[in-house]
């Protein structure tokens, strides 16, 4: 799930309009989860289903999660010309599962159900979801019409590897809704172009400080979240600086990366690029808050009298960069933190203390107590403002990115818009 409807500040008006359409497979099941992520998102999602589907899954399933009647066949809704307006109203079409025949169909052009039709009428994005055999999957026929349905602009999802009928094992396998959940994410993202023309900074990993050649103080951050924000921002138009400390995973592609190790290099780093005036800045690093007081030039051995490790504290990065600006200036910051109370409460009161203290426009707060979040694919987070609204996140940390991208967009729209009134 993204974020909640209760999330007001988060939640948007006029969310993309989804038509979910269903093939007849015996993955149609999991579009029943995918039904209930895009519903629990805001979005108004109309079910589509082929009437092969519906023997897998039944209408009353879809129409219970979707809260609107489902129209399977052709000739159903005749007054209502279903198949044109149904299209022509979409923002965007997910076909999940998309079978091979109906693959095929589409690339030729073929209306012969309700789904196919308003697949010609619609001039909204298209993805496609595709489950099916390895062997009907690497068939000349359907990777030819794969290619021919990218060339005109739909999104083909690539299926997993896995378990499929029977015994059988391969290719062909939907991706999880989840997964398929965040690729839709990322294409409304996109098309909304939020933060064109603006230039985001974003830090991400651990800082590493060193005790001796060998040693160091560090923490478990994978940098997976630093890396979701800025993929999110990427999808939103922007032009991402990642700052980067220790991470178990790769940049995205798009992004301008500056690789740095300690504290000290990433605070250098990030108030370098304070002084090209970006319209916003993400603080996700987990910058260490303490560093040896003393560096060892040489390897601390065993056999030496022990020694008590001395530390000292870092600079702290978020708070001085909040001091170069004026808050509810650009460029707007939000920060992260990193707590261990497991109490919603706890957290809230935390958070907003930090936030008062740092000076930020927001702070993502998470509970990270046993280490469960670390490198994890999935989050859960709260937002909070100046103004004390909180808004809890959860889900992958794609979605978590995008919330957040999404929120900051709206701020800058928000300081861009006050901008002009003070002018006039």
């Amino acid at each position: 799930m993204v974020w909640l409807l209760q999330a007001s500040r988060l939640s948007r008006t006029n969310l993309p309009r989804v038509i979910l359409g269903v093939c007849g497979g015996i993955a149609a099941y999991k579009s029943v989860e995918l039904l209930r992520l895009l519903t629990r998102a805001g979005h108004e999602v109309s079910v589509v289903p082929t009437l092969n589907a519906l023997r897998f899954v039944g209408q009353p399933t879809f129409e219970a999660l979707s809260g609107k009647s489902i129209k399977a066949n052709l000739w159903d809704g005749g007054a209502d010309v279903t198949h044109v307006a149904e299209g022509i109203g979409a923002d965007l079409i997910v076909i999940a599962p998309a079978t091979a025949d109906f693959m095929a169909r589409a690339t030729h052009g073929l209306a012969s159900d309700l789904l196919s039709n308003i697949l010609l009428t619609a001039t909204c994005p298209v993805v496609l979801a595709p489950a099916m055999h390895t062997q009907m999957w690497e068939h000349p026929a359907t990777r030819a019409n794969v290619e021919s349905l990218r060339n005109r602009g739909y999104i083909v999802l690539e299926p997993d590897t896995g378990p499929l009928t029977g015994t059988d094992s391969g290719k062909g396998r939907l991706p999880a809704p989840q997964e398929i959940f965040d690729a839709l994410q990322a294409q409304f993202h996109a098309n909304t172009g939020a933060l064109a023309a603006r230039h985001i900074v974003i830090s991400a990993g651990g800082t590493q400080e060193d005790w001796d050649p060998v040693r160091y103080i560090g923490n478990r951050s994978s940098g997976k979240q630093g890396v979701a924000l800025a993929r999110a921002a990427l999808a939103a138009g922007a032009r991402v600086t990642l700052v980067v400390g220790h991470m178990d995973i790769d940049p995205p592609a798009g992004a301008e990366v500056i690789q740095t190790k300690s504290s000290a290099e990433m605070h250098k780093a990030l108030t370098g690029l304070m002084d090209g005036q970006p319209d916003g800045v993400i603080m996700a690093a987990a910058v260490a808050d303490f560093r040896p007081a003393q560096q060892s030039a040489a390897k601390i051995k065993k056999a030496d009298t022990y020694q008590n490790l001395e530390l000292e504290p870092t600079i702290d990065i978020l708070t001085d960069i909040c001091r170069q600006r004026v808050l509810g200036t650009k460029p707007i910051i939000i920060g992260f933190a990193a707590e261990t109370s497991g109490i919603r409460e706890d957290l809230i009161a935390l958070g907003s203390a930090k936030l008062a203290a740092k000076g930020a426009d927001a702070i993502v707060v998470n509970n990270v107590s046993n280490g469960e979040i670390f490198g994890s694919e999935n989050t859960e987070v709260l937002l909070i403002e100046v103004d004390q609204t909180v808004a809890p996140i959860l889900g992958s940390k794609l979605n978590v990115g995008h919330a957040v991208v999404h929120r900051l967009a709206q701020l800058l729209d928000q300081v861009d818009s006050m901008s002009r009134k003070i002018k006039i």
